[in-house]
């Protein structure tokens, strides 16, 4: 209520402004959707804030896009708090590709990813977000224009967002994002966005970028994974869909240590399982025609159609269940940073 209450006012103040020779919600969506259609290529940097665990956890992103003649190149890299087994996401000629560089990892998807849902770094997700919703708010505070709007995200428990620009030039200043109860859940403050970036041959490629990670970075978390995961903590969820509960916990030994299996019943019944993360010795990826990849907010996971995958922090973690949508999947993984059995 309080925050409904704010907007009013917020609302009442962009009317009196609009007299004073600010420009209107409806100039400022036009202005977007030229911006918009003018972007050929931007880099951007930001750190992103989740509150979907026990505690907030914090990671930085960086952004690069580029639109040619006959496809949109992106690449996404997410760096958690420690800069241990940092991921990206590419799009290029030869499909969308989730590399963990550390682990040496590929994946590789026929997918339409980014452009099935939202995502909360992305410039151009943004503005289509704004753009979309037709009952949409705007305000103006300070030198900033401020837009409530939905979500198109893949978790329904991200039911809305403030999505803050700067009146000077559009440039994404901040995202926030909101579930049904108006809590807060997920928050971007970009500190960084350039247009008309001119980009490398080969800045999109796959192979390129994972030679290019960091020897220190991958040796590090190579390391970490050899000797600091066999006997990690468990971890729970703090989700769990209705009409589900845990069943059955189960610990064994696997082939890179420890090995843990959470079977959940009910009406939709799921497993989860965790186990150490090995390092992988082939360089070629493995294709998914059917999958996709799946932001997680604090990892890039990889759904097969048949169940949701996972790395994060030298564990990797599998959750499947015969009649659970991703959707389900997803809130779950998400809910499970920074939590562990009891």
């Amino acid at each position: 209520m309080v925050r409904k209450t704010g907007w009013l006012l917020i609302a009442a103040m962009v009317l009196l402004l609009a007299a004073c020779g600010e420009k209107t919600q409806e100039e400022v969506v036009e202005d977007l959707e030229e911006t918009l259609q003018g972007l050929d290529s931007y880099k951007a940097e930001a750190v992103m804030v989740l509150e979907t665990g026990q505690e907030p956890r914090e990671y930085d992103v960086n952004v690069w896009h580029e639109k040619t003649d006959s496809n949109q190149y992106y690449r996404v890299e997410l760096k958690n708090e420690n800069e241990e087994q940092n991921q990206l996401i590419l799009r290029n000629d030869d499909g969308v590709f989730v590399l963990t560089p550390a682990l040496n990892k590929r994946f590789r998807f026929q997918s339409d990813w980014p452009n099935n849902n939202s995502q909360v770094y992305l410039y151009e997700s943004l503005v289509s977000d704004i753009l979309m919703d037709a009952e949409r708010t705007f305000a103006i505070e300070e030198d900033q224009y401020v837009f409530e709007t939905k979500t198109h995200y893949q978790n329904n428990n991200l039911h809305s967002q403030d999505i803050k620009m700067s009146a000077d030039d559009l440039s994404p200043a901040s995202v926030q994002i909101y579930d049904p109860d108006d809590q807060p859940l997920v928050t971007v403050e970009f500190s960084s966005f350039e247009t008309d970036v001119s980009f490398e041959d080969g800045a999109f490629e796959m192979e390129r970028n994972m030679t290019e990670a960091e020897a220190e970075d991958v040796a590090a978390s190579a390391d970490e994974v050899e000797s600091g995961s066999e006997d990690f903590e468990v971890h729970m969820p703090l989700y769990e869909p209705q009409g589900t509960t845990l069943e059955d916990s189960e610990e064994r030994m696997g082939t890179t240590g420890k090995k843990a299996v959470l079977s959940y019943g009910g009406e939709m019944p799921f497993t989860i399982v965790q186990q150490a993360a090995d390092v992988v010795e082939t360089s070629a990826p493995v294709v998914y025609e059917e999958g996709q990849p799946v932001d997680l907010g604090y990892a890039h996971g990889v759904y097969t159609g048949e169940a949701l995958h996972w790395t994060y922090e030298g564990i990797e973690y599998m959750i499947a269940g015969d009649e659970m949508p991703v959707e389900e999947m997803e809130a779950v993984a998400r809910s499970m940073t920074g939590t562990h059995a009891k």
